[in-house]
């Protein structure tokens, strides 16, 4: 579906790295290397928020460190051979959020083996990892499906609703959809229409609402569960092509166009992950990790995988956004810019303080 990315891509930490005259090649992988493996780059916070905040933290914390880099563009191909490559090279943590977390067992497992420690990062990997480091995802869900009851008012008891759910090779999705089941079910009067959407199309996440409009007609749902603010393109695309109005939407991951259907009316409200203490605890553990440190101090809790329990962890909390408390939450926070965020919706932000 898109361009594979082939090999993984080394990237310098920063400018004082280039003054210590290291690269890749030269440089001992094993001792002073850190992998990163992100999964896609379809979400603008991928290589825009993940990686620069990763390895500037690193960076602080290494100056003799590298990262080597890959982006598998939603392939298990492409992960695999940028994996296999990392391990091949002698790099001994690798910070990996999985395209696939039932097929990264294997390699995990395979590295492992070889004393290599892997830190699942947003997504928990099948396998032997070392450390994990995300959200509690069943309690965005619950937060998530709170959100809708919110948005529905006192309409809440007697609403049927829609729900597009998340990509199945995503071990997130299924504890996002439990947890919004824990907060829907008995609370709105029933789940009309379901459906989990590969890969987190948007394309597909329209489709289905298209769908959902047809059989059930505009008159035969009252609101939407988004998994994210991706799939909340793809429906508020179908629902304005339907004509339907007046149905909240929900989301999550506080992306720029989700934030402007907010504003507009389009959307009901996201879910503001906080990239920066996810990513730079990932850093702190990776790296201490590579110098056989305790990360006792960073991982606050414990996780499980279908193979592996007690996997050290730091599990963050998430909010809710409104075009209510945009101003200060994502706005204040400095994720999005006003003058991108207003820019066709000058009335709107200004009556919301935004300008």
């Amino acid at each position: 579906m898109r361009r594979v990315l082939t090999g993984a891509v080394a990237l310098s930490l920063a400018a004082p790295l280039a003054a210590c005259g290291k690269d890749d090649k030269d440089a001992d992988a094993g001792k002073d290397t850190i992998g990163l493996l992100l999964p896609e780059n379809k979400a603008d916070r991928y290589e825009k928020f993940d990686r620069r905040i990763i390895s500037s933290r690193l960076a602080k914390l290494c100056l003799e460190c590298t990262v080597d880099y890959g982006n598998a563009e939603q392939q298990v191909s492409t992960q695999k051979s940028q994996f296999d490559a990392l391990v091949e090279k002698g790099v001994k943590v690798i910070i990996l959020d999985p395209v696939d977390a039932q097929a990264a067992k294997s390699w995990v497992d395979s590295a492992a083996k070889k004393g290599v420690q892997v830190v699942s990062y947003d997504r928990l990997a099948e396998g032997d990892v070392a450390a994990y480091v995300s959200y509690d995802n069943e309690k965005i869900g619950r937060l998530q499906g709170e959100a809708l009851l919110t948005a529905l008012g006192p309409k809440a008891g007697s609403a049927n609703v829609v729900m597009l759910n998340g990509s199945p090779t995503d071990p997130n999705a299924p504890s996002y959809k439990k947890g919004a089941h824990a907060a829907l079910d008995g609370k709105v009067r029933k789940v009309v229409y379901e459906k989990d959407i590969p890969d987190w199309s948007a394309a597909e996440a329209k489709k289905e609402m298209s769908d959902a409009i047809n059989s059930l007609g505009a008159q035969g749902f009252d609101a939407v569960y988004s998994a994210n603010d991706g799939l909340a393109d793809g429906i508020a695309e179908a629902l304005k092509a339907g004509g339907v109005k007046n149905v909240p939407v929900g989301g999550q991951d506080a992306e720029l166009p989700a934030l402007q259907r907010l504003i507009s009316g389009a959307q009901a409200f996201t879910l503001y992950k906080e990239v920066r203490p996810e990513a730079e605890t990932a850093a702190e553990i990776a790296f201490g990790l590579l110098r056989g440190k305790s990360i006792s101090s960073v991982t606050t809790t414990t996780a499980g995988n279908k193979t592996k329990s007690g996997i050290p962890a730091r599990l963050f909390k998430a909010k809710v956004v409104t075009k209510k408390n945009m101003k200060d939450t994502v706005v204040r926070d400095g994720v999005v810019r006003t003058d991108l965020l207003c820019a066709d919706l000058a009335a709107e932000c200004q009556s919301l303080g935004l300008r």
